[in-house]
């Protein structure tokens, strides 16, 4: 295991959970699950994170502003949460798990497992880019995210978001062609 993700003392809180954001928090938990998976490059810590995230979120709710965005506010406390098991552990080495897409009964094996391939080159590319660019780039092209909302959730002038994930880019493209420096 990674790290344990602790939350404060509970407070009895969760009766205080409105049907509104309790249904939000609920539809947040699988793009909840992606971001806490591309952090900790773990299944199991990726869960951890996420339920040490919603109990953080449920004990401190009187901190959420209602009319704000529910899901940048969890996404801040997830990272936050990752940031100090991080801190207090100083273990890096975990591994990014990748749910391989099953193949199409009717495609061609060997395009199928020469996709396969590329596909695990691409994530191992990934996983070799520093964690700040990583985050980055996965809110942006696998969670669809905007540039201002990902500015938001990590609490980074729009410049960093766009200048870390230029650096991403260009990191995977040069891998990617074989022409890495």
């Amino acid at each position: 295991m990674f790290g344990c993700y602790p939350c404060k003392p509970g407070r009895d809180t969760a009766l205080r959970v409105n049907d509104d954001v309790q249904k939000e928090m609920v539809a947040l938990l699988p793009r909840l699950r992606r971001f806490a998976l591309a952090m900790t490059r773990s299944e199991a810590d990726a869960d951890d994170l996420v339920q040490a995230t919603c109990e953080r979120a449920i004990a401190n709710l009187e901190k959420w502003e209602p009319g704000t965005r529910l899901d940048s506010w969890m996404y801040r406390i997830a990272q936050n949460l990752h940031r100090n098991v991080i801190r207090q552990s100083k273990r890096r080495e975990s591994h990014l798990s990748v749910v391989e897409a099953t193949a199409d009964s009717h495609s061609d094996g060997e395009a199928a497992a020469i996709s396969q391939m590329a596909l695990k080159d691409v994530v191992a590319q990934i996983d070799r880019l520093p964690e700040e660019q990583r985050v980055i780039l996965l809110l942006v092209v696998v969670e669809g995210r905007r540039y201002r909302d990902v500015a938001e959730i990590l609490d980074l002038p729009i410049g960093t978001v766009t200048s870390r994930l230029a650096k991403a880019r260009d990191m995977l493209r040069q891998c990617l062609e074989g022409t890495e420096p």
